[in-house]
Formats: C-alpha cells, structure tokens, sequence
C-alpha cells in the first residue's frame, strides 16, 4: 500500500511535539516500572502511533509523516527506559541512597544524543541500501499507512485507540484486585523431589502476559526452555546436593538455591549468548560501516541535490554534537567522583570515562542498530551489550585504581563503571531505536534529520521522567539486595538485570565472581547455541531457539517467565485462530494494542500506587482485611485473569471484523 506525499509535507508540529511528549511520559513511567519488576521492555512505536492517528484524526490537515515524528518522539520510552538495567546497581551497593535528579538525567540524556549522533551515519548502509527486514519499524509503516489511507483505516485507528483504553484499565483494575489483597498477587507451587526441592511460581500479572504476547511465541518456547533446565533440572540437581537443613519448607530451599547458585549459571548462559551473538555481527557491521562512509564520500562528490527523503543532518553537525558532548560527558563524571575516595584519580578516571564512552558507545550503537535491522528492537539482546559493557568499564575502571586499597575504594570503582555503563547503555539502546524509527520513516516517505530531532525531543523528555519515577519507586518498594533504609513498603522490585549487572561489577573489581558457576552457565549457553544453529538449519531457518532467551528464563525468577510464556502461547493461539477469518489481520493488530495497554494500565497503577505508599507511609495502602485464604486467592486470580484475557481477545476479533466490514 503506498501513501502519497506532498514535496513538502507537515512534519514537525507544535501539536505534534507536544502530544509525542506526553505519550512519552505516559510510556517511559510504565517502562521503567516493567523493567525493574521483571527485567523487560516493549516497544512502544506501534502504540503511539495508534494514538497519536486517533488524537489527530481531528484535524484535517494532520499527515502521515506528522503521525511519524509523534510515534519518533514516543518511541524513545521504550528504549532509554533499559538505562534501569543498570542504575539501580548503585542503590544496591550502596553508594546512592536516594535517585538524584542531575547525574541521571545528564547520564540518560548524554548517551541518548550520542546514540542518535553514532547510528545517523549508518542510515543509508543499514537502512535505505539495505535488505535487512527492520520487523517492528516495517509493521510501524503498516501501522500509519493502514490508519492514514482510508475510512477504514480511520475506523481501526479509533479502535485500536480502545483496544488500549480496555487494555489498560483491564490490567489497572487486575493490578489493583492484588493490591487490596481480593487476590493473591503470585500463583505458586513448590514441591520436594527426592532430597531435593524445586517448584514453580507465576505472578498474577496482565502486563508479563502482553509482553509474552508481543515478544511472539518463539522467545515464548526458549524461555519456557528456560524454565525447564532452571526449575526442571537444575534447581532439584542442586537442591539435592545441598546438606539437609532442619525444617526448611521447599520453597525456601529451592528459591535459596536458584538465588545463590542457578542465577549465576544463567548469568554464564547469557554471557555466553552474547559473545556469540555479537561475534556473528562483526562481519555485517562493519561492512556496514564502511558502506556508510562509502556512501557519504560519493555524495560529496557528486555534489548532487539530495531528495527531501535522504537529507540527514548535516555531517559536521553530527561530529560537532558528538565532541561537543564530550565535554558535560566529562563534567558529568568528575562530579561523580568529586569528593570521594577517588579525588585523586579523579583525571585518569573521568579520561578513560569518556573515551570508554566514545569508543564502546560508538560500537555498542552500530551493533544495536544493525541487530534491530535484523531481529527488532524488542528482540536485540541489550542485557548482552550491557553485560560485556560493565565488563569492559570495570576492568578499564579497576585497572585506574588498583593501586589505592580498601573496601570503600572497590565500591567507589563499581560505582564509577555502572555509572559510566548507564551511558553506554543509553547510547546503545537509543542507536537501536533511531534505525529502526528511520526504517518507518523511509517507508512513509519522511524527512530523515526531522526524525533525528524528533527522537533527540523524546530522548530529553524521557531523562526528566526516569530520575523521579525510579526514585518514587525506591522510597515506596526500595530495591532487592540494596540497603532500603528509606522504603516504605516491605516488598521491594526484583530489578533483576540491575542485581546481574553489580554483581559482575563487584566480582571482576573485587576478584569474588563465582567462576565456577559462571563457566558451567557459559557451556550450557554454548550448547544452546549449537542447538539453535542445528535447529535453523534442520528447518531452513523456520524454526529457532534464541540462546539469549532461554538464559533470561534461567536467570530471571519463574514468577517473572511463567506468564511471559503463558502470553506468548495465548497469542500464537489467537492469531492462528483469527488469520483465516474476515478481518483476521485488524484482529492481529487490535491484539496488539490490547495487550501493549495490559503493560501500560499495570505499570501506571503501581506508579500511583508507589506514589500512595510515600503519601500515606503504610506499605500496604489499599489492603483491606477478608477471609480468603491463599489458594482461594490464587484462584481468584486465575479466574479473573483468564476472562480479561480470553474476554478481550474475543473483542479484538469482533473489532477485527466490523473494521473491516
């Protein structure tokens, strides 16, 4: 379907950025909540751009590419939001007590200027002279084109606007039964074998089911492989080998167990993944790469006018903007440092800082950017680039200071290299994103440099939310393994991949990482890679099984995983159901939007939630006292969860065909 454009079509809009800017907030809040509970993202580029077609369809005069530049704006959530993989480290060893507004914003808003900075110059080798499928950006395209080209277009648009509007109070009302304790808030089962112990849990969570549900059914299988080795496997091995304690219940031995000793193993198969992962890329992104440059160096010799639909900013920009942000870069640092145990190595450090950020910020965007060219931004394995990022920055880091001793000086350098890393991150994560936006915008005809403005607006609005919304989480919840002296509530958030992420910090800077387990992970995580290239190859490519997933599953808690897979398999279901019928594809779609808002509606209600709990000082807010007992309280949650779910999926089919009718 093609759209036609005017040689200067409306793009960038006061209305525009002001409605891009306020979905962003919405998105980003409900992200960094979804990240600290479970340790994932979404995209959040087909859910602003529904939106935004069906805010706007009010005004005549609104286009298609002013519909792009919202959704650029709004995509920024979904991705500078991971920089809470990483930031919440430094609460939990204990060198920031509270979030403070500055070193985050700056950190977010620093490598989110440098990801767009790094990944522009590889639009047109990766994106506009490329054959890689960009899957999230192309649907994105489809998204607007469906929406902009007809009346049925217009009618899906405003359905779907209420697929998200059901969706998320649908989630909200669910999230809010766990809070007033109508039900239970985690569906569990745990369970001797032998002399061991092993079990399975479930948080009653709509949110982890969209996610499944968007993440597609085969991340769904791997990290029910996930679930499989870790509680099936592993845990009752381990548990068995444990010397017997007195009266301990089976689930505390073998949550103990996979806390203690399977996580660590998991953190080895994702380790592992990533290496090979990234080894793969190599090649491909440096010919990139060298295309980009290639391509830019002929252009200058041509001196040919360039089409509104190929104009970047401008190169000299683009290098003035990078050094440039050198300079806050290393500012930035400096004050981290400034009056601590590391004054005096405040210059050699804030030196390999900054080139840490040039160098493995410039290579960690080219490597996101190409793997969101090839397997979507949702799917590119961030929680790798961040593993090998801490890695690298904490021996970098420890190599500056290994000549000063003492405990406060290790913690001084862990959190010097997680703060240097949420840089990093940030430069990685948005460098994913800007391809991908730009992909949509090739195949709506848009002014690329617009887009880049467009998603630097959003990276600014994203880095005022994230500081106040993660420290509101921390004084409500507080964060596992981090001190807590100010939270309120006695139920602090997981933040898993923030807990992976020191814990490799202190292990490498203090020499007490578990080896051991790291390295038995690793060669499962190796075997995995063997088998999901013996599966691609038995099915020509149809069927796989991502290494990096399963080792999410081993690592992350089955409260977390258990519905992510319940959500892939509900959604395959679906789709399989509705392909065949009328309106089969608008049904696809109106599935999508209902359960992105299933992550949106939780995730603001236990955002006001955590605001409740700072107001009112009780953990527990809006718990009210009744006689159910816990398994009638699972059952209610099991109940109530399987009509939302099935309830709405019914709707989205209905929808599907009256669109389309």
């Amino acid at each position: 379907m093609s759209v036609a454009a005017p040689s200067n079509p409306k793009e960038i809009t006061l209305r525009g950025v002001i409605l891009g800017i306020l979905i962003t907030l919405i998105f980003t809040a409900a992200q960094v909540y979804l990240g600290l509970k479970v340790g994932l993202t979404f995209a959040t580029s087909i859910p602003a751009a529904v939106i935004s077609m069906a805010l706007l369809s009010a005004f005549k005069d609104a286009s298609i590419q002013e519909n792009n530049i919202v959704q650029t704006i709004a995509s920024a959530a979904g991705t500078l939001a991971s920089v809470i993989f990483v930031l919440p480290g430094l609460l939990m060893i204990g060198w920031w007590a509270h979030v403070p507004f500055w070193p985050t914003f700056g950190a977010c808003a620093i490598g989110g200027v440098l990801g767009v900075m790094y990944t522009m110059p590889l639009r047109r080798a990766l994106v506009s002279q490329s054959d890689l499928p960009y899957p999230e950006g192309v649907a994105a395209a489809e998204v607007l084109k469906v929406g902009m080209a007809s009346r049925a277009g217009a009618a899906e648009g405003k359905a779907g606007l209420w697929a998200m509007i059901w969706g998320s109070a649908a989630s909200a009302l669910f999230a809010a039964g766990s809070a007033v304790k109508v039900m239970a808030g985690e569906v569990a089962i745990y369970f001797r074998t032998g002399g061991g112990a092993t079990g399975i849990g479930a948080s009653s969570s709509l949110a982890l089911i969209g996610a499944g549900h968007l993440m597609g059914i085969t991340v769904g299988i791997a990290m029910l492989a996930g679930l499989v080795i870790a509680w099936g496997i592993l845990v009752p091995l381990m548990t068995a080998a444990q010397p017997a304690v007195a009266g301990m219940e089976a689930a505390d031995l073998a949550l103990k167990v996979w806390s203690s000793d399977v996580r660590m193993m998991g953190a080895g198969v994702i380790g592992a993944a990533a290496l090979v992962t990234l080894a793969g890329l190599a090649k491909p992104v440096i010919g990139g790469l060298k295309s980009a440059l290639e391509a830019s160096r002929r252009a200058k010799q041509d001196g040919a006018v360039i089409d509104r639909a190929e104009q970047d900013l401008p190169i000299f920009i683009v290098g003035l903007v990078t050094m440039l942000s050198m300079v806050p870069a290393g500012w930035l640092l400096a004050s981290f440092l400034q009056g601590g145990v590391l004054a005096s190595l405040s210059t050699p450090l804030v030196v390999v800082g900054v080139a840490y950020i040039l160098i493995a910020g410039m290579f960690a965007a080219a490597v996101c950017g190409y793997m969101a060219g090839l397997i979507g931004a949702s799917n590119s394995p961030v929680s790798g680039i961040a593993i090998l990022t801490i890695l690298g920055a904490a021996v970098s880091v420890g190599a500056v200071g290994r000549g000063l001793m003492g405990p406060d000086v290790s913690t001084a350098l862990v959190a010097f290299s997680l703060f240097v890393t949420t840089v990093v991150m940030a430069v990685s994560v948005v460098g994913n994103d800007n391809l991908q936006d730009l992909k949509t915008g090739q195949l709506v005809d848009a002014t690329p440099w617009k887009q880049q403005v467009a998603l630097i607006v959003g990276v600014i609005a994203g880095s005022c939310v994230i500081p106040p919304v993660l420290e509101l989480l921390n004084h409500a919840n507080g964060f596992t393994g981090a001190p807590n002296l100010d939270a309120i509530s006695s139920q602090p958030l997981p933040a898993p991949q923030a807990t992976l992420i020191s814990t490799l910090a202190k292990g490498v800077i203090g020499g007490n990482l578990p080896w051991s387990l790291v390295l038995w992970g690793a060669l499962i995580g190796l075997g995995l890679v063997v088998v999901d290239f013996a599966l691609k190859k038995a099915s020509n490519g149809k069927y796989s099984l991502p290494p990096l997933g399963v080792g999410l599953a081993i690592y992350l808690p089955s409260s977390a995983t258990s519905p992510v897979v319940v959500g892939a398999v509900a959604g395959y279901l679906f789709d399989r159901m509705v392909e065949r019928k009328a309106g089969g594809e608008t049904a696809k779609r109106l599935g999508v939007l209902v359960m992105s808002g299933f992550i949106v509606g939780e995730s603001l209600f236990n955002v006001a939630l955590a605001g409740m709990i700072v107001l009112s000082g009780k953990g527990e807010p809006l718990a009210i006292t009744n006689g159910l007992s816990e398994a009638q309280g699972m059952l209610v949650a099991l109940v109530v969860g399987a009509m939302l779910v099935g309830g709405l999926y019914r709707w989205s089919a209905r929808n599907g065909r009256q669109v389309t009718a």
